[in-house]
């Protein structure tokens, strides 16, 4: 069996796993899942940049956000499909990421760190004053919008199912950019970007491709997931806590692997679920994902697949 082979096997169980709830009709299921996916395609996609490159993204739900706008508008302005309005958003907000990224990567370290702190801020501030997009107030949708997809019930469904294809299509993305020239490249830049350059990387090019890809699927999940809701708002869309639960989350499974970014967003919903139901927990679960962070780089610097592949090397060439 080739090393390719189990890791397709893997999504294939994976969203096997994600489509029980079409099967059965268990809509708490089929919620749970959905914020599951979700989580996925932001630590997966955000691996591309720490994971991959080295360099800490903390605004990463810029992305995110700006493709709930850019969809939701697309749907209520234009009349487009959801799938569609969900394309051009994650495209659009490529684009954009790929600008910013020429600009804001000639920083390293805890400057680009705070560079994309402030990118998330500026935008939040930018969109709150955007009238087309409804300013403070954001962007809502009417009943009207779900008709074309048979209802809200029915409409449900169809975005769960496609936050499914965008989730399958993230951890494909993750291993092909692993696996390839392209992510070779940026392997290098991680460990010594001075000597990658010397090597011949292009390394402004790479680390703005890097950031782009990792701006497009958030942004289509963010188009999908808005619409579900039926409403945007900015401190909604551009919430700096997902961006840090999403590091807390590829910290936890293992930066670096596509396998690791999966179980450690999993794992963190499922709980952070069990966190919010609790009487007792419930007000500290960002005190207790801190506390998960700082222990897992203390005693898990490789994180959960990092302490697999130490205990059965031979993972390595099953599970990337």
């Amino acid at each position: 069996m080739s090393p390719k082979k189990p890791f397709f096997w893997l999504l294939v169980a994976v969203i096997a796993v994600f489509l029980l709830p079409v099967v059965t009709r268990d809509v708490g299921l089929r919620e749970s899942l959905l914020l599951a996916a979700i989580y996925i395609i932001l630590a997966t996609n955000l691996n591309l940049m720490i994971g991959f490159t080295g360099y800490v993204n903390f605004g990463n739900i810029v992305f995110f956000g700006l493709g709930g706008y850019i969809g939701l508008y697309l749907v209520t302005a234009a009349g487009f499909p959801v799938a569609l309005a969900a394309t051009v958003a994650g495209l659009g907000v490529g684009a954009i990421a790929l600008v910013f990224g020429l600009g804001i990567l000639r920083l390293r370290g805890a400057y680009f760190a705070l560079a994309t702190i402030g990118i998330a801020e500026a935008v939040n501030a930018f969109v709150s004053n955007f009238g087309p997009w409804g300013g403070a107030t954001g962007l809502y949708l009417s009943f009207e919008a779900y008709r074309p997809l048979g209802g809200p019930r029915e409409a449900l469904w169809t975005v769960y199912l496609l936050l499914v294809a965008v989730m399958g299509l993230s951890l494909f993305l993750g291993y092909a950019v692993k696996t390839s020239r392209f992510g070779l490249g940026l392997f290098a830049i991680r460990e010594d970007e001075a000597a990658a350059a010397v090597l011949g990387v292009n390394t402004p090019l790479y680390k703005a491709a890097a950031y782009s890809l990792s701006g497009v699927l958030p942004a289509v999940a963010g188009a999908l997931f808005f619409f579900k809701q039926g409403v945007i708002q900015p401190d909604q869309a551009f919430d700096l806590t997902l961006s840090t639960e999403a590091i807390v989350m590829l910290m936890l499974g293992g930066q670096g692997t596509v396998t690791g970014a999966a179980l450690g967003a999993f794992l963190y919903e499922q709980f952070r679920g069990i966190l919010l139901t609790s009487p007792v927990f419930s007000s500290f679960q960002l005190v207790i994902a801190g506390a998960l962070l700082l222990v897992t780089v203390l005693f898990l610097p490789g994180g959960l697949m990092g302490w697999l592949y130490h205990r059965w090397p031979r993972l390595r060439r099953v599970l990337e």
